[in-house]
């Protein structure tokens, strides 16, 4: 019998995407500054911790914002680790705590310089010393527009939970829309327009709309394809391969393909979309020039720190060269469990 294990094929969805892997020069500063803050944090376990270790949100954020000041990159860095502490604390509690967690959360968001209440869960406390930092050197319509994309994300985790915490399983429509939300990339574009004044009939133009629906589509299909191993062999299957798979009926390779090409075709979208950007005048178009080579830069850091680091890859720090050239992938194993009562 053949003892070698199972491959999955996983396609290379940015290997032709314009915007090219850099990283801001305070990485290596600010990743000592924040991991080192997040240790004087009460963390929710230590298995928390070593997770926190393999993520490197300090390189994602380096890699997603390689031009912005050292502040900002800070700025940056907390906000990344608020979104890993909500939604670690939102899937270890039932759907009415996650829901608790939110209010707590939000109560944080609009009451940056409020004491917390005593015996509060630590994620208010978090929020609190983020959001108070931020707001020193944000625009008010930045800070408007991450308060409103921010609540967003927080109001799906619940409905996240429910799903892992019952084995739900959406349509690829229903999930994709919650997905949306979940996956958090909206409120992130925060940092890219954190010195501008970028009106609001830019905000909420519809070509500008679509075009950060189609970045936040991109960041989710690679995040899924790239988590879907991990995950299939944790049992979890809120994840766009598993749900592909079960809908078409389609086998691993399958779904990743089909993921392939949505992404493939999301991506075409984005930048024919950029040549429909109408035109605010000079100064105005500047930023906006900025805020959407912002978006883009997203999807490629994205793409590269999940490669990069152990968060999907276990002991191994990213994807192997062997792994980068074939793209084959060893399937992980799933242990047995007992059935869900």
């Amino acid at each position: 019998m053949d003892s070698r294990p199972k491959m999955i094929y996983l396609p290379d969805t940015m290997i032709n995407w314009p915007w090219p892997r850099t990283i801001n020069p305070h990485y290596e500063d600010v990743k000592a500054e924040v991991d080192a803050s997040i240790r004087d944090i009460k963390a929710p376990s230590p298995e928390f911790l070593a997770a926190f270790d393999k993520c490197d949100t300090a390189l994602l954020i380096a890699l997603a914002y390689p031009n912005v000041p050292r502040e900002h990159l800070r700025v940056g860095c907390d906000m990344m680790n608020s979104f890993l502490f909500v939604e670690e604390y939102t899937s270890i509690d039932n759907r009415t705590g996650a829901k608790e967690i939110v209010n707590i959360v939000i109560d944080a968001l609009h009451n940056p310089h409020k004491i917390r209440p005593e015996g509060e869960c630590i994620l208010g406390e978090i929020l609190r010393q983020f959001w108070a930092r931020a707001i020193q050197s944000a625009s008010l319509s930045s800070q408007r527009h991450f308060v409103e994309t921010f609540t967003a994300f927080l109001h799906g985790m619940p409905a996240k939970a429910l799903d892992l915490e019952q084995g739900h399983t959406h349509s690829i429509d229903d999930y994709l829309k919650l997905r949306r939300y979940t996956i958090g990339l909206k409120p992130c574009l925060f940092i890219n327009e954190m010195e501008m004044g970028l009106p609001d009939e830019v905000f909420y133009h519809p070509v500008i709309v679509d075009l950060a629906e189609c970045i936040t589509n991109l960041v989710l299909i690679d995040n899924d394809m790239i988590s879907y191993n991990k995950e299939q062999a944790a049992y979890e299957d809120h994840n766009l391969v598993s749900i592909v798979m079960l809908e078409l009926g389609l086998d691993i390779g399958g779904a990743m393909a089909w993921a392939a090409h949505y992404h493939a075709e999301v991506g075409k979208r984005f930048i024919e979309g950029l040549a429909k950007v109408p035109s605010w005048g000079p100064s105005v178009d500047a930023l906006v020039k900025e805020y959407l080579d912002g978006m883009a830069m997203w999807a490629r850091a994205n793409h590269s720190w999940s490669c990069e680091v152990q968060r999907y890859w276990g002991p191994a720090t990213g994807m192997s060269p062997e792994m980068r050239q074939t793209r084959l992938v060893p399937l992980l194993p799933r242990p047995d469990r007992k059935p869900r009562e």
